[in-house]
């Protein structure tokens, strides 16, 4: 498979923060020229959580780009989304037992020895990181950085995503160092955010992936 050079994560706590709803954030994306968005939620999956969610799948869906779920195989699987998980979560084979052979699958990594571990699970791409310090974490993993991401990357046999702390300032080495994609939560999320002001960040960033 081929990922999109920018992979923005809606984090609903950043958003939250933030004070930019869900779907008005989504939309800016998608208005951007995303080709992938991702759902990502630490808390309690309520029902309106859940309705918003089918909203933004139907979103996702009209503008034909990707929708996966962070963690949650269930909700992924009632959205009709792609998922994603970590080192914590449902283990792959059991994700993909439940996800279905058409369902993409991506699985953090944060070190070498779990790069080399994934790619004998039944998983579409991989994660790497925090490449910087990070934000979005209670407790983040040690920072893999920029030499160990160009180390390591030969080490796996999928596309490769590179996650944490990368800015517009340092996305150019991100990628030069052999990342696919580059995933994106905060530096997403202007000052003063609204929509029109993630539209025009977000348009940024493809622009900066692009170059």
């Amino acid at each position: 498979m081929s990922l999109p050079r920018l992979y923005p994560i809606l984090d609903t706590g950043a958003l939250e923060r933030a004070g930019v709803p869900l779907l008005e954030a989504a939309i800016g994306m998608i208005e951007a020229g995303a080709h992938i968005l991702q759902l990502r939620h630490k808390g309690h999956f309520s029902r309106e959580l859940f309705e918003t969610a089918a909203h933004l799948a139907v979103l996702c869906e009209q503008a034909r780009i990707g929708f996966v779920v962070n963690d949650r195989v269930d909700m992924a699987k009632l959205l009709n989304a792609h998922v994603h998980v970590g080192q914590d979560d449902l283990l792959p084979v059991f994700v993909r037992q439940l996800a279905g052979a058409d369902t993409i699958i991506g699985l953090s990594t944060h070190n070498r020895e779990q790069l080399e571990a994934a790619n004998l699970e039944p998983v579409d791409y991989h994660a790497l990181g925090p490449i910087f310090g990070t934000g979005s974490k209670v407790n983040p993993d040690p920072v893999v950085g920029v030499e160990a991401l160009r180390a390591w990357r030969p080490l796996s046999t999928r596309p490769l995503v590179a996650i944490g702390g990368i800015t517009l300032a340092n996305v150019g080495e991100v990628l030069a160092a052999g990342a696919d994609s580059v995933a994106v939560i905060g530096g997403l999320i202007p000052d003063g955010a609204d929509r029109k002001a993630i539209r025009e960040r977000t348009e940024e960033w493809l622009l900066a992936v692009r170059a």
